[in-house]
Parts: C-alpha cells; sequence; structure tokens
C-alpha cells in the first residue's frame, strides 16, 4: 500500500511538473515568435554576413601560396602537438560553441531567465559581423604563408586551382572550411569564443561557468598556437580586437529589455491568462505554491549574492 501510495505521488509530481514546463515552453514559444517578427531583418542580414565571410576566406585561398613557417615566439615557447593531437583544440572550441548555443535558448526550458532568445543573437551577431569586417580586410592585405600543416609546402590542399564556374566559387563545402589557408590574422575561432563569453559574462547567472569559459578561451589560445593553426599575433590581435568591437558596440546597441517587464508578453484576451503567462516567462510557474519573489536592488538583477546586470526596459 505505501509503494503504490508512493508510485501515485510519484506520479502525480511528474504529470503536474510536465504540464507546467510545457505551458512555459509553449508561453516562451509565443513570445519568442513575436520577437522574430519584428527582428528577423537583423538575423538575416547577419546570417548573411556570416555566408559572405565564409566565401571571403575561401577567396583568399586562391592567392595563398605556400612557404617557410615565419619566426613566431609561440611557437618556439608550446611544443608542436601534431597532427594526430590537433583535435585537442578543435574540441575545446566545440564545446564553447555548443554550450553557449544551448545557453541561449534556456528560456524555453528553465525558470529563470534573464535574456531573450531571439534579441540575444541579434546583439551577437552584431558583434560577429563588426569583427568579421574588420578581419576579411587585414587577411586581405596580407597573406602569409599559413603554418598549418595542410597550407605548407608540398601539400595539395595549400592551393586552390581557379573556379571552373561561378557556382563553384560561391559555394561553400565544409571541407573547404576545415582546411582553408590564408585566413590568418585574425582567428576565427577566437572571435566566436571571445564574443560568446563576454556574452555570457554580461547576460549569463553562473559564476563558477564564467570563471570556467575564460579559462576555456585561454587554453584554447595557447593550443591553437601548439597546434599550428594560427601564428601568435593572429591570437593576439583577435584578444584586442575583438574586445574592443565588443565594448564599442556594446555601447551603441539598446540594452536588452529586462524579462520582469510585461511589455512584450502576448496580449491575452483574459486577464488571469495575461497573469499566468508573465509568471511562467519571468521564473515563477502558475502553481501558487511556486510563486517566490525576484531579487532586486535598484533595478539591477541580484545573482549569486552580488548585483551582475542593469535591466534596462527600453530597447531591442
Amino acid at each position: 500500500m505505501a509503494l503504490g501510495g508512493t508510485d501515485k505521488d510519484m506520479s502525480f509530481y511528474i504529470g503536474r511538473e510536465a504540464s507546467k514546463l510545457w505551458k512555459r515552453f509553449c508561453a516562451e514559444v509565443t513570445t519568442e515568435i513575436n520577437l522574430l517578427a519584428e527582428n528577423w531583418k537583423y538575423l538575416l542580414g547577419g546570417l548573411i554576413c556570416q555566408y559572405i565571410h565564409g566565401l571571403a576566406a575561401r577567396g583568399v585561398h586562391y592567392f595563398h601560396r605556400p612557404g617557410p613557417i615565419l619566426q613566431d615566439v609561440g611557437f618556439y615557447l608550446l611544443p608542436e602537438l601534431g597532427q594526430d593531437r590537433a583535435y585537442i583544440s578543435e574540441t575545446v572550441f566545440t564545446t564553447i560553441f555548443l554550450s553557449f548555443i544551448m545557453w541561449t535558448f534556456h528560456p524555453f526550458i528553465f525558470k529563470t531567465k534573464k535574456i531573450y532568445t531571439v534579441l540575444i543573437w541579434c546583439r551577437v551577431l552584431a558583434f560577429l559581423v563588426g569583427c568579421q569586417f574588420l578581419r576579411i580586410i587585414t587577411f586581405y592585405s596580407t597573406q602569409l604563408p599559413g603554418p598549418n600543416y595542410h597550407c605548407r609546402e608540398g601539400s595539395k590542399l595549400a592551393t586552390l586551382p581557379p573556379p571552373d564556374n561561378i557556382l563553384q566559387a560561391l559555394l561553400i563545402v565544409p571541407r573547404g572550411v576545415l582546411y582553408g589557408c590564408g585566413d590568418l590574422i585574425f582567428s576565427s575561432h577566437m572571435i566566436f569564443s571571445l564574443v560568446f563569453v563576454r556574452t555570457y559574462q554580461k547576460y549569463g547567472t553562473r559564476r563558477f561557468i564564467k570563471q570556467c569559459a575564460w579559462l576555456a578561451v585561454i587554453a584554447q589560445s595557447f593550443l591553437i598556437i601548439a597546434s599550428r593553426k594560427h601564428y601568435t599575433v593572429d591570437v593576439v590581435v583577435a584578444w584586442y580586437t575583438v574586445n574592443l568591437v565588443v565594448f564599442f558596440i556594446d555601447k551603441t546597441l539598446p540594452e536588452l529589455p529586462d524579462r520582469t517587464s510585461a511589455l512584450l508578453l502576448p496580449v491575452t484576451k483574459d486577464s488571469k491568462s495575461k497573469e499566468e503567462n508573465h509568471k511562467l516567462l519571468n521564473g515563477n510557474s502558475g502553481d501558487p505554491a511556486e510563486w517566490r519573489p525576484r531579487t532586486q536592488i535598484n533595478g539591477k538583477i541580484v545573482e549569486d549574492g552580488k548585483t551582475v546586470h542593469e535591466a534596462v526596459i527600453n530597447g531591442v
């Protein structure tokens, strides 16, 4: 009898939590669709610029000429990992990349949230486009002989034959992304990693994850050089250029709206449903037992006991 009662209680609890999760997900989808309808042009423009950046990186490969590896202080100080261990740096980068993407979609699942997925990606794409614009200008200004193994003298991948047609020139294939040459200054991997980590530093809520993220970027910097994928200058330039670009673009963009505001919530006919949606979207479920206050001091959200973000209602 006791076991039967426990099973019933567990089934009831799971059913109740699943129902709340589904309601929270649906409310978030409605909100994000409304934001997407207003901001799709910015997202589309950012994605098009990603394609242009990839096209430019492939284009410079046609101009690449392999030669002796340049003198580099990082190559002297860091032992070479070798081709069989070059995957280590890519593993670190992939972890940072996928972790950030999953974090940007956490408002669909978790109760505690500070961001809107659509708006955070508008901001991130603006940072990426600004950095990539400078990167294209830089690596087209001077083509250096690539230090990576497939870019060295004797490798068949070090140079690309002229395209046979316009379609071949405009087509970006994964192999070309992995085995590109000539797009060195400054590192594209560092652009993505620094933009993602800086964004989480500002809008994330877990101090431990922030510290781990910065350590991962630092480790990636050394691994890129040890893997001979870039010269040290490519990584060093990325560190100060990306941080400066993000700093100035962030100052020009309006701040993200506070999730405690009901201005962006979907309008419903029933005021009770509207209030329930507001609770679901901002950390409280529809169940009165789950209601809890959001800690705020002078309009600032307090995270882990310290103030980390000043929310501004106006802005996109």
